[in-house]
């Protein structure tokens, strides 16, 4: 009897482990290779898909249902471009990491017009114009992340040396994925310390840029570990992994990213920037 008891938990057990490493979304689309070390990149206002095309120094503009690049701006100008995030005034936040600042553009068709500065910012990586107006911005020279209102710094937390990524959950909370601890944290709109995520079953590498989907489910790109990652935070045991992206490996077919950094989650459609690959990848929700 207690044979097969063992028996059945290490079915239950393998079954669950499979379950957790199961794929979330299915291959789409890819881009061709136009871009060069892609970043972070986001949806705007007017459907198309914005990218910070890193070593292009330029915000790359691309169709969201053909992937296909339409047009850029800032080229050259913007270097070391890693993030870009949209506001509810609807202008376009760029995290210049060349220039430790973030620059501000209003977009009409295709002309971006740069109206406003926010810095310095420390090598910032990343920037979130969240919904209460404010905007954050990891400064990840320094390990501050720092609140601006109306273009001055209100508020900031330190520690986080390394840290990438800012994003804003359906709760107004933020998160940051604080790639050299290898782990993500929550904080409040104040910048307190909400919880931390860095359990080792979620295997973290390098966790770089994240998206949080309308369930306040975290997708990940984990890019060291060439995987991307869907966690709920309010799991058990300090969160469940519901499921994986990537084998580990890196490579172009589908399935497989080489060091995915950006990450965008709209409707039941996942865009990532595959960056060493360089192109962006579109994945859609797996229906049972």
């Amino acid at each position: 009897m207690r044979t097969g008891l063992v028996c059945l938990l290490s079915v239950v057990l393998a079954t669950s482990v499979l379950a957790q490493d199961a794929p979330f979304a299915a291959f789409d689309l890819a881009s061709a290779p136009v871009l060069n070390d892609p970043h972070d990149l986001e949806i705007g206002p007017d459907g198309r898909l914005y990218v910070a095309d890193k070593f292009g120094d330029r915000i790359a503009v691309m169709d969201a249902d053909t992937l296909e690049l339409l047009w850029t701006f800032g080229d050259g100008g913007l270097p070391g471009a890693h993030d870009i995030s949209f506001g509810p005034d609807g202008l376009a936040y760029v995290a210049v990491t060349g220039l430790s600042r973030i620059d501000v553009f209003e977009i009409e068709g295709e002309t971006a017009t740069r109206v406003a500065t926010l810095g310095p910012v420390s090598r910032t990586e990343g920037v979130l114009a969240h919904s209460n107006g404010r905007v954050y911005a990891m400064a990840s020279g320094s390990g501050d992340l720092i609140a601006f209102e109306k273009n001055a710094a209100v508020a900031g937390v330190g520690g986080l040396f390394g840290a990438h990524d800012v994003a804003q959950a359906p709760d107004g909370s933020i998160w940051v994925a604080d790639f050299q601890a290898r782990r993500l944290v929550n904080f409040d709109a104040d910048l307190q310390l909400l919880r931390v995520l860095d359990h080792p079953k979620f295997g973290f590498v390098g966790p770089r840029y994240l998206d949080v989907d309308d369930f306040g489910n975290l997708v990940i790109a984990d890019q060291d570990a060439h995987r991307v990652l869907l966690i709920d935070p309010n799991g058990p045991d300090g969160g469940t992994l519901l499921g994986v992206l990537g084998d580990g490996m890196p490579g172009t077919g589908a399935g497989k990213f080489d060091d995915p950094e950006g990450a965008e989650v709209f409707g039941g459609r996942y865009y990532f920037a595959d960056s060493d690959n360089n192109r962006i990848v579109r994945y859609s929700v797996v229906l049972n």
